[in-house]
């Protein structure tokens, strides 16, 4: 058995590429290897700056030698089909296939065709090259006069099995067994035999750590102790972290001084000035809490000083990108959020949509709404909402687009605006991912509601909807933050009737006017159905028939409501999977929004009480009983085209089980109702538990299909009652099992 080392070295390869980059090499050779027919023990990857290497352990000398039996057509079949079979099999003439015979199928014939293994170093030789030329990068470039494409140009490429180098080129650069070192400290070149002597030397002489673990978790540790040694603490940040690590070959963390004046700025703006531009790990002081004047940057180099002109260096660096934040940071303190606000409409939200700031008149109309059913105070909210997007136009967010919503809550600080406002800035755009918290203080709560209902409403009504993987206005995102604001705080909201509100919100959406009194009618009736809503409705504009036209509807109200239930569907998607990610069962949400509830909290704790009923053994069986029910019903509708609909006539009810299970349904349901008002779904699972044995007991002793045909019918309409009693509590077709 031998082992093939692979490496691929180039000019430097972005951070970011090189992880993946790794994983795909190794799984494409092993692949390769595995489609030519060689077994092998394992594959093991490496990545840095500069290379790609990949090592396959036990590999034989040559494929397996492989047999193949190929059934061909008859005897006297015809030419065309036999000619087909021969040059299918890679046969001269017939008469070299066999003739077989099969009792029921008759004579026919078959290609025996065998093939001798081939050796791996030729599979290896004719693999790599077609790997290297069909290798997918982010982004690549070409070079020279070849016609390759790699994300840097490649300088060598090691190809070496069991001791001796496999023989290929790719576009005029040759495989061999050499390769380089650090740049500095070993560049070598290093003549390599095999994966041990190819780590023994470029660890040791060629001064490059090869693994990317290794490397990460030296960076990490040495930071860290250079903080520690210097009663300081380092910021933990992983992505950076992981960045850096593709950085450096040979990692040297060196702890740096700063000037201590930049710490009047935001922390935020001095951490991003660090990370983003520098690559620099910030650090604070463990007894405060607050950022430290120091850095942690990872050179790439051993120096003889220790790092102090390395450090030195940075620094000076570091203060000149400090000093353009702090010019940012003066500026837009002068220049305050109310006068950025007033910007905003020369910046285009969505062509369709108008300016950032008709979205902020929507939202803040919206958030103004929303306050009372979030808890909040309603003029904070509208101011809140009013300045949220307001330092989008700062100088500091045009540098730092990370920090927008961050500067925000900065200047409304600065400018006397109260905690709850400056709060709701900042966090009206959470949470932005899984990881992210949501907010919990009543303004930004509705802030971060109105302005993420009115992102989805909008850009339903113009068509640009989610479709398959893409989302490119990150609408999936916006639907399940607004799941996860309502769920987690607890929000008491008809998703169904707020959006509805903001569906009405089409004054920016480019509608052109008209006068047509039908459609101000219609928006009319729609107002005092939700009087709630009026502001928001007060503010719509007339639509004109065009703009419905295009939305593929003649009538303002089956538009609003095609759109709204679209997007309700929408919601409870993002919903199955926020508690399906908490173990719920997704066939239980779908039984419960059947109802037509939009409470997301109801329907949460709905979900959770017909969960918890249905892994009893009554609720198992209720189940059960209830399918069995719905398909005698269904069964006799088919035949009879009745509905089975109307009240059971309790004269009609002979046999004791029948009106046992009458008497049942009619006290369970009376609970049910009770124990929905109260909200309490425990209480009105445990009201339909009784049912179980009645209804097993009817099941028993009863035939529904009676000779009698009123009696028949009355049976029929006892099942379709208790049918309907479930269905108070859930649509329990939709549930599995």
């Amino acid at each position: 058995m031998a082992q093939l080392l692979l490496e691929l070295f180039s000019e430097e390869i972005p951070a970011r590429m090189q992880a993946k980059a790794e994983a795909d090499l190794g799984k494409a050779l092993g692949d390769a290897l595995k489609a030519a027919g060689l077994e092998f023990d394992k594959v093991q990857t490496a990545s840095g700056p500069r290379r790609l290497a990949v090592v396959v352990d036990g590999l034989p000398d040559k494929s397996a030698d492989v047999r193949e039996e190929r059934k061909g057509p008859k005897l006297g079949a015809p030419e065309k089909a036999v000619a087909g079979f021969l040059r299918g099999a890679g046969l001269a003439s017939i008469d070299e296939a066999e003739v077989r015979a099969d009792p029921k199928k008759g004579e026919f014939y078959v290609a025996v065709i065998e093939k001798a293994g081939r050796l791996a170093s030729d599979i290896i030789a004719e693999a790599v090259p077609e790997i290297v030329r069909g290798f997918h990068w982010p982004k690549s470039m070409r070079w020279g006069t070849c016609d390759l494409r790699w994300v840097r140009p490649l300088q060598r490429i090691v190809c070496v099995l069991g001791g001796a180098v496999v023989r290929f080129e790719i576009d005029g650069l040759a495989s061999g067994n050499e390769t380089e070192g650090h740049r500095v400290h070993g560049r070598g070149p290093f003549t390599v035999t095999g994966w041990e002597d190819y780590q023994t030397q470029l660890e040791g002489a060629g001064h490059v750590m090869l693994a990317r673990a290794d490397r990460k978790a030296l960076i990490a540790e040495r930071a860290e102790a250079l903080c520690k040694e210097a009663g300081l603490e380092l910021v933990a940040d992983e992505g950076l972290l992981e960045e850096v690590t593709g950085l450096a070959e040979w990692p040297v963390p060196v702890l740096g001084e700063m000037d201590a004046a930049f710490l009047d700025l935001p922390p935020e703006v001095v951490k991003l000035s660090m990370r983003t531009h520098q690559k620099y790990f910030a650090v604070r002081d463990p007894k405060t809490g607050k950022l430290a004047p120091n850095f942690v940057t990872v050179a790439n180099i051993e120096a003889a000083d220790g790092g102090a002109k390395i450090a030195a260096g940075n620094a000076k660096v570091l203060s000149a990108r400090l000093d353009d934040a702090r010019f940012f940071w003066d500026n837009d303190k002068k220049a305050g959020l109310d006068a950025m606000a007033e910007k905003l409409g020369k910046i285009e939200f969505k062509k369709e949509l108008g300016s950032v700031a008709d979205k902020v008149e929507r939202v803040a109309a919206l958030a103004r709404e929303l306050a009372p059913k979030v808890g909040a105070d309603a003029d904070l909210a509208e101011r809140a909402a009013r300045l949220a997007k307001a330092d989008l136009v700062s100088e500091m967010v045009y540098e730092f687009p990370e920090l927008q919503g961050v500067m925000g809550r900065y200047y409304a600080l600065e400018a006397g605006q109260e905690r709850q406002v400056a709060g709701a800035i900042a966090d009206h755009y959470q949470p932005q991912g899984p990881g992210n918290p949501v907010p919990t203080e009543p303004v930004s709560i509705a802030v971060a509601l109105a302005d993420k209902l009115d992102t989805l409403v909008g850009f339903w009504a113009i068509g640009e909807k989610p479709t398959g993987s893409k989302d490119p206005f990150a609408l999936r995102r916006a639907a399940l933050g607004v799941v996860r604001i309502v769920l987690e705080n607890g929000v008491r909201l008809e998703i169904v009737s707020g959006t509805l509100a903001i569906a009405s919100i089409r004054a920016n959406i480019s509608y052109s006017r008209s006068g047509d009194e039908v459609l101000l009618r219609k928006v009319d009736t729609l107002i005092d159905e939700l009087p709630e809503f009026k502001s928001l409705f007060d503010r719509l504009e007339k639509l004109g028939r065009e703009a419905l036209k295009d939305n593929g509807s003649d009538d303002i109200m089956e538009l609003i409501e095609r759109q709204l239930n679209e997007l309700l569907s929408f919601f409870a998607d993002r919903l199955k999977q926020y508690l399906k990610d908490k173990g719920e069962r997704h066939d239980l949400i779908d039984a419960v929004f059947a109802l037509g509830e939009d409470d997301l909290v109801l329907i949460t704790k709905r979900v959770a009480a017909l969960g918890k009923f249905l892994d009893t053994e009554d609720g198992t069986n209720l189940l059960a009983g209830y399918k069995r029910a719905t398909n005698i019903l269904k069964a006799e509708a088919k035949k009879t085209g009745e509905t089975y609909t109307g009240p059971v006539n309790p004269d009609l009810l002979r046999e004791k089980p029948e009106r046992d299970l009458h008497s049942s349904l009619t006290t369970a349901r009376a609970k049910v109702a009770e124990a929905l008002a109260t909200e309490d779904f425990e209480k009105a699972m445990a009201a339909m538990a009784p049912l179980r044995g009645v209804l097993d007991t009817f099941f028993d002793n009863v035939t529904v299909n009676a000779d009698d045909s009123a009696i028949r019918q009355n049976r029929l309409l006892l099942l379709a009652s208790m049918r309907d009693a479930l269905a108070d509590v859930a649509d329990f077709s939709r549930i599995e099992g």
